[in-house]
């Protein structure tokens, strides 16, 4: 049992603390989230170290995560959104490297569209190759694409067609819709080589293109798909994927996150000769995440929400397995918690800002409530310490 201790006196252990949240989506990004949490924590423990690592897996905010990462430059560029209307978009632009981030979602997000309004059958990913396009024009020669948060379900048919592919039934007539597809018989590249000498796409699933695992089934129901409207959908993927297929003479459909972005990730590796990779490895990798991992007594995450698919590959996840595997406390701060049973054996602690504040708050005012949390975390912490402080913590105190 912890001794009874003033709490003033109970701080005095001076810890390295790594504060990696991914995003709030709708809400926060993930610097946005790192900096709260980092504001509540310190107005109780002031002397900890505070180690800032904003994540992102692939999905929404990767672009963001990646170019604070490098130093990147903010660019903007006008395209068009999944349903055709004309937006303008933020890039990044990393001159040292001739490197720009994009992030697919900027222009074809879920997130531009009114709820409801629109049917996954008129929506394409041709903004995004529009915006590849501009992007070229600038004067890159590589590119780190973020895939995720599509509104899309085309395969990368738009995509495709941005980039100057064409796509004709047995009778020579021009498709010009992905519900189409059923009907395709071949395609005719465009004149020009690639655009970029290099285009990784940064996936944050590794689901393929088809069957019951693929981009229609798992994700086209969050987009607006029904299941009546799966064997159209299903049928016309799988005839692109045969045809390009046979175009290239390698297979495409099956490689892990070709289903990504609604099939963008198969879209990526038939129309724009690009490769795919774990969106989360290239963050850590360029963030150093093991080595701050190796300094940290307290590791902090969190994400919109959290549930046992966030264990799936997904960055909140693999944050927690990296520490389960080091024996490094972890935290999760989340926006919206669904237990499961074995959660504690991940997360030595967990908070809910719906748990915490009514979700009004929790929605509109979604910083402070998160430093306000992290505030909780940081006394719960403290009286953690009294019994059990970390060794190397111990060597730091009053020193």
């Amino acid at each position: 049992m912890a001794p009874s201790l003033p709490f003033a006196d109970l701080p005095r252990v001076r810890c390295h603390v790594l504060i990696c949240p991914d995003k709030f989506k709708g809400t926060l990004t993930a610097l946005q989230a790192a900096r709260a949490i980092a504001r509540g924590w310190h107005r109780v423990r002031p002397r900890d170290t505070l180690d800032l690592l904003p994540i992102s897996d692939g999905g929404d905010g990767f672009g963001e995560v990646c170019g604070h990462l490098l130093g990147a430059q903010t660019r903007h560029a006008s395209t068009i959104d999944a349903a055709g209307r004309p937006c303008r978009v933020r890039w990044w632009w990393v001159p040292s490297r001739n490197l720009a981030l994009v992030e697919s979602a900027r222009a074809i997000g879920l997130a531009r569209l009114p709820p409801g309004r629109f049917h996954p059958f008129e929506l394409d990913t041709s903004g995004l190759g529009a915006l590849l396009r501009r992007v070229a024009r600038s004067g890159a020669s590589r590119v780190l694409l973020g895939l995720g948060g599509s509104a899309t379900n085309d395969g990368g048919f738009g995509l495709g067609r941005a980039l100057g592919w064409r796509f004709y039934d047995r009778r020579g007539r021009e498709l010009l819709r992905w519900t189409e597809l059923s009907r395709l018989a071949r395609v005719e590249p465009p004149p020009c080589p690639a655009l970029f000498r290099s285009l990784t796409a940064a996936v944050d699933v590794t689901n393929p293109l088809l069957g019951p695992r693929g981009a229609t089934r798992i994700y086209g129901p969050q987009k607006g798909l029904r299941p009546e409207d799966f064997p159209l959908a299903e049928r016309c993927l799988r005839r692109l994927a045969t045809v390009m297929e046979e175009f290239w003479r390698r297979p495409l459909a099956n490689q892990p996150g070709a289903g990504a972005a609604g099939g963008l990730g198969f879209g990526v590796l038939a129309f724009a000769r690009g490769r795919l990779v774990p969106g989360f490895a290239w963050v850590a990798r360029h963030a150093r995440l093991w080595q701050r991992l190796r300094a940290a007594d307290l590791v902090i995450t969190g994400e919109g929400g959290l549930d046992r698919s966030s264990l799936m590959g997904k960055g909140v996840g693999q944050i927690a397995l990296a520490c389960r595997r080091r024996r490094v406390p972890c935290l999760a701060l989340v926006g919206r918690l669904t237990p499961w049973p074995d959660l504690s054996e991940w997360f030595r602690r967990t908070y809910a800002l719906t748990s915490a504040f009514d979700e009004v708050r929790a929605q509109t005012r979604a910083a402070e409530a998160l430093a306000e949390l992290a505030e909780r975390a940081a006394r719960d912490w403290s009286v953690d310490l009294v019994s059990n402080p970390p060794a190397e913590t111990r060597k730091r105190a009053d020193s």
